[in-house]
């Protein structure tokens, strides 16, 4: 709800594309340059106690908004800082939550399953919240989105005050921070199936990102709506996303994922492209079902292979590193969104993107053999190989297995 109403706020303020691009850069760089220190944090300290304090944080900031808006006073710059100030709480609150789910099962052949069905309440949120925004926008304004908003926080701290969760050991000797930080950077680099990965995402990322900044200007300037066809828009995309999460929390075995990546950025690429051609409203909210869908399994996919395959000591630098190339490369995509959409039209900029993202898609498709190769000892000494082989052997016969 609040990323629907701060969007609407702020193009209504300014009917400018670009404040559009720069509210976003605002809200999402503090994330490529916070996050990586984030993930240090979260390799040394207690990951609950830590999401508790960001929760609480959040609060407050959504707090804040809500009163300047109920008050009339808010104002581009404050809706700007406020931006930046949530975009610190997330530099921290995503690497570390992306972390901490590893804590919260037992086993770790349910992780792609646990991270799954996390996707699926957040597009669950994205589902419900952009529709209740755009009424509560078209009825009483953006300002009890915002009040709403601060309200959630505080079942989300009861919650993880509730949890029992396995602490993990402290390290004895923490080093410096940035020694940390380059250990992990240098460890992410040096194995191609992470680097790869997240190359792909931080190319995905920002060709994606208009996508999502223009969308108030599809709604009001191309479909001729309000915000109630925003929040349609936005929705749509929440549905198909939704659907990727449950199909991915259906699945048995993390083995596919690799190839799933490439076949959803390149699913991704092209319905934006579709998107961007489409003058209809009902086919360009189909055409959002696709685009959710496939944004989420990749997303999700690549989380979930990088978590399986992760030394334990460095997960959390890992993780802001994800979150680094997944939001902290969005900033750059908001600016460009804005900058291009002013010059070349929104539709244009979204043609774009989806060429660069298809792009990126064949790229990674020819690493494969190269990602697989490196991942399968891990997969041996966490015994899912055995688990392939045997599907091999069933559908194919003992020769291929031995081939295999």
């Amino acid at each position: 709800m609040q990323q629907i109403a701060v969007a609407w706020l702020a193009y209504r303020l300014t009917n400018s594309p670009l404040m559009l691009g720069i509210v976003g850069f605002a809200g999402q760089i503090p994330i490529f340059l916070i996050s990586p220190f984030a993930g240090v944090f979260a390799d040394r300290h207690n990951r609950r106690n830590m999401l508790v304090a960001t929760q609480a944080l959040s609060l407050a900031q959504a707090l804040i908004l809500s009163l300047l808006v109920l008050s009339g006073n808010i104002r581009v710059w404050q809706i700007i800082v406020l931006s930046c100030l949530l975009g610190i709480i997330n530099a921290f609150d995503m690497p570390i939550r992306q972390a901490f789910t590893v804590e919260m099962i037992e086993g770790r052949e349910d992780l792609g399953n646990a991270i799954a069905l996390n996707s699926s309440m957040v597009n669950a949120a994205r589902l419900i919240g952009p529709c209740l925004a755009g009424i509560l926008i078209a009825t009483v304004g953006e300002g009890p989105c915002f009040l709403f908003n601060a309200a959630s926080y505080i079942p989300a701290i009861l919650s993880l005050s509730a949890m029992k969760v396995s602490l993990k050991p402290a390290r004895l000797q923490p080093r410096h921070i940035l020694l940390e930080l380059k250990d992990g950077l240098s460890y992410a680099y040096n194995f191609s199936p992470i680097k790869i990965i997240l190359l792909l995402l931080a190319l995905v990322s920002p060709m994606a990102m208009p996508y999502q900044v223009l969308m108030p200007v599809f709604a009001r300037d191309i479909f001729r709506g309000g915000a109630q066809t925003l929040g349609f828009l936005v929705a749509m995309g929440g549905v198909g996303a939704l659907a990727g999460a449950i199909y991915l929390a259906a699945r048995k075995t993390v083995l596919g994922l690799d190839r799933i990546i490439p076949l959803t950025a390149g699913l991704f690429g092209l319905s934006i492209i579709a998107f961007s051609f489409s003058r209809v409203l009902w086919v360009s909210m189909l055409v959002l079902l696709f685009s959710g869908f496939s944004m989420m399994v990749q997303m999700a996919a690549s989380n979930t292979l990088l978590q399986t395959i992760v030394d334990e000591d460095k997960r959390g630098r890992v993780m802001s590193f994800y979150t680094m190339s997944f939001m902290g490369m969005a900033p750059f995509g908001s600016l460009l969104a804005g900058g291009l959409a002013s010059s070349i039209g929104a539709p244009n900029t979204l043609l774009l993107g989806g060429l660069c993202c298809i792009i990126g898609a064949v790229i990674f498709a020819a690493k494969l053999p190269l990602i697989r190769e490196k991942i399968h000892p891990i997969y041996a000494r966490q015994g899912i190989i055995p688990e392939v082989a045997k599907g091999i052997q069933s559908a194919a016969g003992f020769g291929n297995l031995a081939k295999d």
